[in-house]
Formats: C-alpha cells, sequence, structure tokens
C-alpha cells in the first residue's frame, strides 16, 4: 500500500542523507510508563544492560521521578513525563534533541491506565485512560516523529494487549483503549512505512502492578460476590503470567532485530488469543470468559429481573 501511494518514492528523497546505524553504533531509547513494578521499568532496565544501549542512551519517562529511583541509581537517564500533556512531551522532546543530537532510534509507547466494569465506572475516569492510553501515544508519536526519521532507521513499538482482542472483562475502556492502539499501529505501518518500522507487542500475563486488585462500589450489581469476581478477574491475568524480567528480555531482544515483526504475541494466554482470534468464530471468546467468571450461574442465584 505504501508503494500504491508513492510514499517509498518520497522518503527517498527525504531520507537520502540519513544512513542506517550498525549494530555497534550507539542507539537511543525512550520509554514512557517507567514507573517501578511495571513494564516500563523493566524494558529501561534491559535496554540498559545491553551492550549495545550505553546508559546515558537510554531516556526512561514517567509522571513521578521518585518512582524510577531505582533506574536513576543505575545511571539511566529519568525524565518527568505527562502524557496527558502536550507541554510536558515537547520539554521532553526538547531534552532529548539536546542530548542525542537532535534524534530518536526507538519510541516505547508503555504508558496505561486500567479501570473496572462499564456498569460501576466513572466516566471521566474512562476519559482519561483513553487520554493515556491511546491520545497519549498518538501525541508522542506526532512530536517525536521528525526524530525518529533523522535517526535513519527509527522504530516505534506499542505495548499492546490482547485485551484489545480478548474481551477481558471489567475492563471495558482499557480494552478499547488497546484495540484502538491495534488500529493505530496498523495504520503508522503504512503511512511511515518509508521512514520506520512500527512494532505491535500483543501482551499477554505479565507480572505488573497494572493487575493490582480493586474494590467495587458499594450499589455495584456485582457487590455480592466482589471477593470472588476479582480473584478470578486478577488470576487470569496474574497466576500463571510471565515474569516482567524475561517480557522484558524478549521484547528488547525483538526491537534489536533488523526487522522486528511487525505484530509480536507474548505473555501468559497469548497464543490461546491467537488460536481463538485466527481459527475461531469470535464469539467463542466470549463463551470462555463467562464460563470461566461462571457469570450465568451467579446471574441465575441472584434473582435478578431486568424485564
Amino acid at each position: 500500500m505504501a508503494k500504491q501511494f508513492g510514499l517509498n518514492e518520497f522518503a527517498s528523497r527525504i531520507t537520502q542523507k540519513n544512513t542506517h546505524p550498525s549494530p555497534s553504533e550507539k542507539r537511543t531509547v525512550l520509554i514512557t510508563g517507567c514507573s517501578a513494578g511495571g513494564i516500563g521499568h523493566a524494558l529501561a532496565k534491559e535496554f540498559h544492560s545491553r551492550g549495545i544501549y550505553p546508559s546515558e542512551r537510554v531516556f526512561a519517562t514517567a509522571r513521578r521521578l521518585e518512582s524510577m529511583s531505582e533506574l536513576q541509581k543505575l545511571g539511566i537517564t529519568t525524565l518527568k513525563l505527562d502524557v496527558t500533556r502536550i507541554e510536558s512531551i515537547c520539554e521532553v522532546r526538547d531534552q532529548v534533541n539536546l542530548m542525542t543530537g537532535g534524534t530518536l532510534d526507538i519510541l516505547v509507547n508503555n504508558a496505561t491506565e486500567n479501570l473496572m466494569a462499564v456498569s460501576d465506572m466513572d466516566m471521566d475516569a474512562a476519559r482519561s485512560i483513553f487520554e493515556v492510553n491511546l491520545y497519549g501515544a498518538l501525541s508522542m508519536i506526532h512530536e517525536f516523529v521528525q526524530l525518529l526519521i533523522a535517526s535513519g532507521d527509527g522504530r516505534i513499538a506499542h505495548i499492546g494487549s490482547i485485551a484489545g482482542i480478548f474481551p477481558l472483562p471489567f475492563s471495558a475502556p482499557y480494552n478499547s483503549s488497546k484495540a484502538a492502539i491495534h488500529a493505530l499501529s496498523n495504520t503508522l505501518r503504512v503511512e511511515l512505512a518509508p521512514f520506520k518500522q512500527v512494532s505491535l507487542l500483543l501482551t499477554g500475563g505479565v507480572k505488573s502492578n497494572i493487575s493490582r486488585p480493586l474494590s467495587l462500589p458499594e450499589d455495584s450489581i456485582y457487590k455480592s460476590i466482589e471477593q470472588t469476581l476479582l480473584q478470578k478477574r486478577v488470576g487470569i491475568s496474574q497466576v500463571t503470567a510471565l515474569p516482567t524480567a524475561q517480557y522484558a528480555i524478549r521484547v528488547v531482544t525483538e526491537l534489536s532485530k533488523p526487522n522486528p515483526r511487525a505484530w509480536f504475541w507474548l505473555g501468559d494466554k497469548s497464543f490461546l488469543c491467537w488460536i481463538f482470534d485466527t481459527f475461531l468464530w469470535k464469539t467463542s471468546l466470549v463463551c470462555f470468559l463467562t464460563y470461566v467468571l461462571d457469570l450465568i450461574s451467579w446471574y441465575t442465584c441472584s434473582g435478578w429481573d431486568f424485564h
């Protein structure tokens, strides 16, 4: 499609002076959402540990600098960044521009937020999830695309989720925002094909603070089965989750390849999700999760009558 629209010829004129860095050259990587206990934090440490990514070339970002104290002690450059504020993004862009001489090799959009059931959510909180998960990623790309093009071998990696395909209950805004990230990645792969590579990491269960247990509001229709429900909900993604350090190793290894995969499935239940999505009918996932959470039995025993 990029060829059909003449993008390759256009890019050859724009980037003809750029050269692709050799494997031994210093590269720069910027990661959003690097607070302790999360995926971004583990990715920053793994990039830092690789010989081809010296510490001064890894930029870890988060809303609070104190949440990245461990990374600071390792010698990683930490920057305060709120992806929902364009002023904050531009400030970090200018800092990176000065420190790298106007280039950036890899941008990892990882900053994310989660929530609960549609019937229980606050609409402002739901909108904030899209501000972080989707519009934050869009804003980062908009402000950093010139630095990525200038590198000659720029890459964008989105931390997607099988939740964008798997109808994981009690996190509808999160699921929807990740589905949007999947669509964004596919579109960027066409628009930016001449300039850089775009990878979507379809992440399954990974040990992370994003799946911390939550409590339901007092008027929730699920309040009577709160403990059982939350245990099962968190258990789906965390009981057999892939350790964050192992996840980071696989991601960094993939992104370090000359041609990283466009869609990279990894994490607990990612293979199961791939099978469902590729070979089975779409409602099979609904049936599977309804059974796992035993929602039909609860509905029958609860005496609810919505008619």
